[in-house]
C-alpha cells in the first residue's frame, strides 16, 4: 500500500530530540562541509546527546572507515565511536556477502572504507580484473582516484562479473563548492559497459536496513540535506525526516520536491533538532505558519505577512506541495523566496 503524498511540513509540540529516540544524521552538508563543522552543529548535537537522544552518523561516502569518521567527528567536538558510524560501504559489503561465497574475491574501485567493510564480511578485496573476482564494487575513492581504476572495473563488468555500487550520488558538497560524487564515477563504467550496478546506499533499502541493524533504532529521525538520498531514503524506510538547509538542497528545490522528496520537518540547521516545529494550518486554501500566509492563485505564488523566514518557507511548501499533488510544482518562486531572503 503506497503512502499518501505529503502536502505540508508537519508540526511537533515536543522538541524533535525528545520525540525521537535516534537521529540518523547525514554527515556532508549536515554536520560538516569540507572537513569543517557547520555552524551550530557541534553545540546542537551535544545538547541532543545530553538529553538522551542516540546519535548515529549515516553516510553514503564509502571512502573513509568508521574509525576514521569517528575520529574526525571527535576532533570537531562531536564525540563519536566507530559503532556510531554507518557507511554505504558497510551496506554494500553486506549486500555482496549475501550473493557470493564466503571468502570470495571482490574487485575494489574505491578507498579504504570499502576494503575494511568487505573484510568485515569475510570477503577478500583485490585490485585487478585478472584476479578472478566474484564481484566488482565501486565507491567514492577521493579526488585522486586514477582513471585506470574505471577501466579495471569495466573489464570485469564487461566479462559478466556482478557489479555493485556503494551509492550513486552524482555530487558531494565540499569546502569549495559542489564536487562530483560516486554516481558520476559509476556513470563512467555504465557508459563503457552498458551494465547496471546493484546499489546499496541511500535512498535504497539496503542502507536503511544496515542502519536499523546497527543502531537498533525504534523511532528514528533521518536528518539530512539532500532530497534524493536522505529524504527519499526516509520515505522508502517509512520513517520521519528533518531537512536542514546547510548543504545541497536550496529553498527553490524544496518547493519543487516530488512526493517522495518531501521532508516531515524543515529547518535552517541542526538547531531544529532541539525545538518543536510549528504547525502549518490551512484556511480556505491559504496556508498559515507563524506570521505568514501563502497560497497559489492564478498559477502564481502569493505570500503575505511577516516574521520568521522559515515559517514563510514552511507555508510556501504547503502551498506548493498541495498545488502539485502527486507531481512537481513548476511555478516560479523567485520573488517570494527573495522576500524571505533565499
Amino acid at each position: 500500500m503506497s503512502q499518501p503524498s505529503r502536502t505540508r511540513p508537519s508540526g511537533s509540540a515536543r522538541a524533535l530530540s525528545e520525540a525521537y529516540d535516534t537521529a540518523l544524521l547525514d554527515l556532508d552538508g549536515v554536520v560538516y562541509a569540507g572537513g569543517e563543522a557547520i555552524e551550530h552543529a557541534v553545540d546542537s548535537l551535544g545538547t541532543a546527546r545530553e538529553g538522551g537522544m542516540h546519535l548515529a552518523y549515516v553516510t553514503n561516502n564509502a571512502l573513509r572507515t568508521p574509525d576514521a569518521v569517528a575520529a574526525h567527528l571527535t576532533e570537531l567536538g562531536v564525540p563519536a565511536e566507530a559503532g556510531d558510524v554507518i557507511t554505504s560501504a558497510q551496506a554494500v559489503a553486506r549486500l555482496i556477502s549475501e550473493q557470493v561465497p564466503e571468502g570470495a574475491r571482490v574487485l575494489v574501485i574505491g578507498g579504504e572504507g570499502l576494503r575494511v567493510a568487505l573484510r568485515e564480511r569475510g570477503l577478500e578485496p583485490v585490485e585487478s580484473a585478472e584476479d578472478d573476482p566474484a564481484a566488482v564494487v565501486q565507491g567514492y575513492g577521493g579526488p585522486d582516484l586514477a582513471w585506470g581504476r574505471f577501466a579495471e572495473a569495466s573489464y570485469a563488468v564487461a566479462a559478466g562479473v556482478p557489479w555493485f555500487a556503494s551509492n550513486t550520488d552524482l555530487t558531494i558538497p565540499s569546502g569549495r563548492g559542489i564536487a562530483p560524487g560516486n554516481g558520476a564515477a559509476v556513470e563512467v563504467v555504465r557508459i563503457a559497459t552498458g551494465a547496471e550496478p546493484q546499489v546499496a546506499g541511500k535512498p535504497l533499502p539496503p542502507m536503511h536496513r544496515e542502519t536499523i541493524i546497527r543502531t537498533g533504532a525504534r523511532k528514528p529521525l533521518v536528518v539530512g540535506d539532500r532530497l534524493d538520498t536522505d529524504i527519499e531514503g526516509a520515505f522508502n524506510g517509512e520513517v520521519d525526516s528533518l531537512l536542514v538547509l546547510t548543504g545541497v538542497t536550496d529553498a527553490a528545490q524544496l518547493l519543487a520536491a516530488r512526493p517522495e522528496h518531501r521532508p516531515t520537518f524543515v529547518d535552517a540547521d541542526l538547531r531544529g533538532m532541539l525545538t518543536g516545529q510549528p504547525e502549518v494550518a490551512e484556511n480556505d486554501g491559504d496556508f498559515v505558519c507563524g506570521g505568514w500566509t501563502a497560497a497559489v492563485r492564478d498559477e502564481a505564488f502569493v505570500l503575505d505577512g511577516e516574521g520568521e523566514p522559515l515559517d514563510g518557507l514552511r507555508a510556501l511548501c504547503a502551498a506548493a506541495w498541495t498545488y502539485a499533488g502527486e507531481g512537481v510544482c513548476e511555478l516560479d518562486a523567485g520573488k517570494v523566496l527573495e522576500r524571505l531572503g533565499w
